[in-house]
């Protein structure tokens, strides 16, 4: 399971943790507004599609649109639970997995991503699937879109303090950005106004821990 969980965030990590990248906090109004226009490259219909297809030619400022645009879809529910997840988890419990219980893997996880496009846990475990299995196509597509969506996390912070908080629509994210970006999670987290504060284990950056902005997920809280 250890290597299931890793797969993802092994590839993905291709640098090394730094506090002074360029990042720039999304701005939710405008993201909103800009993603109802139907005459621009913006429009959200048109960017899920394009995601979908794991399109390699997305602008960073779209793929900023997508993430953040999808807490305003109807659909968006951060906290929501799936089935299907636990279903992954009794397959992968097995000593050995077969080419029936990865493509079982892939089943499942393409039936989470239907109500929560963007959870990088499901595509994580299908990369792991796709890979043993051999369908090298699939495997890039689900790579792409899973560089897609970590493109848009790592552009909104560094995570040092609330004012370069990295931004995220999931509550999920933050674990695996942590990983991403190469350290291991503390196991502490706390709620400070909206943002969650998550320790780090001893690092050789002597970082403490990370801030995530989480206003979409309380926002949504409230609402019911």
């Amino acid at each position: 399971m250890r290597k299931i969980i890793l797969i993802t965030f092994i590839l993905l990590s291709s640098f090394s943790y730094s506090q002074n990248w360029d990042f720039e906090k999304p701005n939710y109004e405008e993201i909103e507004k800009n993603i109802q226009n139907k005459n621009s490259n913006l429009f959200y219909e048109s960017l899920m599609n394009r995601f979908l297809q794991a399109d390699t030619t997305m602008t960073l400022e779209e793929k900023r649109h997508l993430y953040y645009g999808y807490s305003f879809d109807k659909n968006y529910a951060p906290y929501s639970h799936s089935s299907y997840g636990d279903s992954i988890r009794v397959v992968i419990q097995k000593e050995r997995l077969d080419s029936l219980d990865l493509n079982k893997i892939v089943d499942f996880a393409d039936k989470m991503l239907l109500d929560k496009p963007f959870d990088l846990n499901a595509i994580n475990y299908q990369l792991y699937s796709l890979k043993q299995i051999g369908n090298k196509k699939t495997y890039e597509k689900k790579l792409q879109q899973a560089r897609i969506l970590v493109d848009a996390l790592m552009s909104s912070g560094n995570g040092k303090s609330k004012k370069e908080a990295f931004y995220v629509i999931y509550t999920s994210h933050e674990y695996d950005l942590i990983n991403i970006i190469g350290f291991r999670y503390g196991g502490s987290q706390s709620l400070i106004e909206h943002y969650d504060y998550l320790t780090l284990a001893e690092n050789e950056e002597n970082i403490d821990g990370l801030y995530f902005d989480v206003s979409p997920c309380l926002k949504s809280m409230k609402m019911f």
